[in-house]
């Protein structure tokens, strides 16, 4: 999750969004071309697998918990996969609550 959130802002501060969005368009390579090319992967690409990372977090922190409910997790673990699970639900929460606002501040503009 947080390598996700490195490469947004690697790719944000080093080229911008705007040439991110021109650069999908121009190329129009499916995700797996685009990572056998050495393209770097778009935006929504990145989106996808911070969110599919964020959901396997969550599952084990829920796996974890359950083995420590069992006594077969020690309460370490446990603790450390809540922890990791809360981060990461958190920076999700962050990272919509940044886009909804993106999209507000978008649709406010008059045309």
């Amino acid at each position: 999750m947080i390598n996700g959130l490195q490469s947004v802002s690697a790719l944000s501060s080093a080229r911008g969004l705007g040439s991110l969005a021109l650069d999908g368009a121009d190329k129009a390579a499916t995700p797996g071309e685009a990572a056998s090319a050495g393209l770097q992967p778009g935006f929504a690409e990145t989106l996808g697998n911070m969110a599919a990372d964020m959901a396997t977090d969550l599952r084990t922190a829920e796996k974890v918990s359950f083995e420590g409910i069992k006594g077969e997790a020690t309460t370490r673990q446990v603790v450390d996969a809540v922890m990791t699970a809360q981060q990461t639900l958190q920076t999700a929460l962050a990272i919509r609550d940044k886009i909804v606002s993106a999209y507000l501040e978008i649709s406010r503009m008059s045309i």
